[in-house]
């Protein structure tokens, strides 16, 4: 605005001298010098040679200046990316590895539709049932991973199948399921808050999961499926406690999914010596209930105790 205030200075300078020289019969009159190079001190010489079409004609940010003998170039959609696509099946695309390929997502797929079929037998009430098929949904959910490893199919897109198809059965149905199972015994509320608590958590675990590097030792927090699995054999077994007591337990192992806290890998206890797990084996025999809570409980503070003692190390 200050640019064409001048010029329009200049021109009515230009308008009133040409009046004037026609009332005094002069040929020709210039503005006043000292108007003439203001443009030139205020933007620089440079800039004022380049004062044109640039100065007025709109760029636009994804084309970008166009010029003479330039071949102009249609931006890319919004959101569009340029990269070539990943294939589903890295390497060799044999019959034979498109099978293989096949049937661990098919494994996948199972657990997804187990899930599903989780939640449509919740809420016809038949709750221990839709525990059952929880715990299919954990043995397909690791099944298709050790599969995946050995015959070596593993592909980005088997990870994004598996990490969806979780959150299906263990971040949706493992909820429903558990409110469906404390109905009657806690109070609605409450209890909906607790399953909206592990669906919320779940989220954010596999979330996390997704785009942080893996350690081959432990799990930085519960796995959704181990704790999907908790959850599925406190409705198989019937603990006998109260409902506020399941209540405060859900939202405790909700929260574990989300700690920073280490867990021990179950390929890790499985290395573990024969004679530890003789105590887990008696005790179930006698009761499987007290079993069951005190092997829970003890993974569950595993974590913090394996955290501070990696922490005394460090330091």
């Amino acid at each position: 605005m200050r640019r064409s205030g001048t010029l329009a200075r200049q021109v009515l300078l230009v308008r009133v001298g040409r009046r004037g020289a026609e009332l005094h019969g002069a040929t020709d009159v210039l503005p006043e010098p000292r108007y003439q190079d203001r443009p030139r001190r205020r933007y620089g010489l440079k800039r004022f040679h380049r004062t044109g079409m640039e100065t007025i004609s709109p760029v636009s940010p994804l084309v970008g200046p166009v010029t003479v003998n330039t071949p102009v170039v249609p931006a890319p959609a919004p959101g569009a990316s340029s990269a070539t696509p990943a294939p589903l099946l890295p390497g060799e695309r044999t019959p034979a590895r498109r099978m293989k390929f096949a049937l661990v997502n098919a494994c996948t797929l199972a657990s997804l539709l187990l899930g599903i079929n989780a939640i449509f037998v919740a809420m016809q009430g038949e709750v221990r049932l839709a525990a059952l098929l929880l715990i299919a949904c954990v043995a397909f959910d690791g099944l298709d991973g050790a599969l995946a490893r050995k015959l070596g199919v593993s592909s980005p897109f088997g990870a994004q199948m598996d990490s969806l198809a979780d959150m299906c059965s263990f971040g949706l149905a493992a909820p429903v399921v558990v409110y469906a199972s404390l109905a009657g015994s806690a109070p609605t509320a409450a209890a909906a808050v607790a399953a909206a608590l592990v669906a919320a958590c779940a989220a954010i675990r596999l979330a996390r999961f997704n785009v942080s590097p893996n350690d081959g030792r432990f799990f930085s927090g519960v796995p959704t499926t181990m704790a999907a699995a908790v959850l599925a054999l406190m409705v198989v077994i019937g603990m006998p406690v109260p409902g506020a007591v399941q209540i405060a337990g859900v939202a405790l192992l909700a929260f574990t999914m989300v700690s920073s806290f280490p867990y021990a890998k179950l390929a890790r206890l499985v290395k573990l010596p024969p004679w530890v797990w003789l105590a887990p084996v008696i005790g179930a025999l006698i009761d499987v209930r007290l079993t069951f809570g005190l092997i829970v409980i003890g993974y569950l503070v595993s974590g913090p105790v394996l955290w501070l003692r990696q922490r005394r190390t460090i330091v």
